[in-house]
């Protein structure tokens, strides 16, 4: 008679004979991810290397397949682009390949609130038949870069995205951000993904054209990084907060490379870079400013949210006691000096009970970090502290002295 072989040592037995009991298995995985970030000027000048050398810097025998997505205002801003980037493929066609004309298309939240624009871009890169190793070269601001990413990310479970920056936003935080996403339900990035890109380049010729608006707007996000992790660098903003504002070169250039610096190193040493856990992002002012941006219905640009939310937590956080009064005068001092208003007319927009809806957020906001709400305020210039509850009435007595401010200036 024939018995049953015992299974070796570490091998599970046959579950028919577990006699109830249940084998648990715990797999452990650990993915990396690395891509440059470059600073350079000039991008698509045939003789820098730089995107060439990005793009091929896995599999520098391949010719690389690529298609170009292209923010429209960038390409009415800066007439000459598309016909320089051809001269560049054409230039390293022996690792590039362009495989079609650049896919022209509308930045700013317009396109990340039109399902019928990322339909487009899937579409376009099914007809190409991109592949994994094949490359969606994104041109433009954060609100393109988030489009296309998406669109790249669920696209054969993700192709390579190299992105070009062309705001001061877009390059000092959203494009060195892993993640992507578009608006959906009236609510902002509702649908998204993680998704590394596989290059960053931020040419600083490209922001020589940028609308003013648009180059204040990034300023918000660098003064944020600098309150909550270098008060010596917000110290740096208060300055030049003239020569900023005015949109000189050499300080933009030092601020970008600062305020990345600042966002790529938080990501490192969180160990949560997918946010599994209860996030702790860089989030001082932030859930106000995602729901300014949808009740203004895009008439607030990101930036602009931001400085007015920065504002209302730092006062928040003056009338519940972690920040002394100074630190509340440096924060709303220095936005003013660069260019902010402080308040906004959607911040009156009010529910049913008279509440106003921009309260709303913190709901929402806590749905966006991971089930608990978690909000970055300013204990003193240069050091925050995430707390999880907030008082509503302080709020509101908040938002009352950031009008009363906003009404005397």
């Amino acid at each position: 008679m024939m018995r049953t072989p015992t299974p070796p040592p570490g091998r599970p037995r046959d579950p028919g004979r577990t006699h109830g009991t249940v084998p648990q298995l715990l797999q452990t995985l650990q993915v990396g991810f690395d891509f440059p970030v470059h600073f350079t000027r000039d991008v698509f000048a045939p003789s820098n290397t730089r995107l060439a050398d990005a793009i091929s810097r896995k599999e520098p025998s391949r010719r690389h397949r690529v298609l170009v997505v292209l923010d429209r205002g960038v390409a009415e801003a800066v007439g000459d682009l598309q016909p320089r980037m051809h001269r560049y493929f054409s230039e390293h066609r022996d690792r590039l390949l362009m495989l079609a004309a650049p896919m022209v298309m509308d930045g700013g939240e317009t396109i990340k609130n039109d399902a019928g624009a990322l339909q487009s871009l899937l579409r376009k890169l099914c007809e190409l038949s991109m592949d994994r190793h094949s490359v969606v070269l994104v041109v433009g601001g954060g609100a393109l870069l988030d489009t296309a990413g998406y669109a790249a990310a669920i696209t054969h479970r993700g192709l390579r995205v190299v992105r070009v920056p062309t705001t001061v936003l877009s390059q000092s935080v959203s494009g060195v951000s892993i993640k992507n996403g578009i608006n959906a339900f009236g609510r902002k990035d509702f649908h998204g993904v993680f998704w590394p890109p596989f290059a960053v380049l931020n040419d600083i010729l490209l922001l020589e054209t940028l609308p003013r608006r648009e180059r204040l707007g990034g300023l918000a996000e660098a003064v944020k990084a600098a309150l909550l992790k270098d008060g010596a660098f917000f110290g740096w903003i208060r300055e030049r907060a003239t020569a900023l504002a005015q949109g000189d070169e050499q300080a933009l250039s030092l601020l970008i490379q600062r305020t990345a610096q600042l966002h790529l190193h938080h990501v490192a040493i969180g160990n949560d870079a997918f946010e599994q856990y209860s996030a702790q992002p860089l989030a001082l002012g932030q859930w106000a400013a995602h729901k300014l941006v949808s009740l203004s219905k895009g008439g607030l640009r990101h930036g602009e949210a931001l400085a007015i939310g920065m504002a209302l937590d730092t006062t928040y956080a003056q009338r519940v006691g972690l920040c002394e009064p100074d630190v509340t005068d440096a924060v709303l001092h220095t936005l003013s000096q660069l260019g902010f208003r402080l308040w906004d007319e959607s911040l009156e927009v009010r529910r049913p009970d008279g509440k106003p809806r921009v309260l709303e957020g913190l709901g929402e906001f806590r749905e966006e970090t991971g089930g608990e709400l978690t909000l970055t305020l300013l204990r003193r210039i240069g050091e925050g502290t995430c707390v999880h509850d907030v008082d509503e009435a302080l709020m509101l007595d908040a938002l009352q002295k950031l009008r009363e401010r906003e009404a005397g200036a």
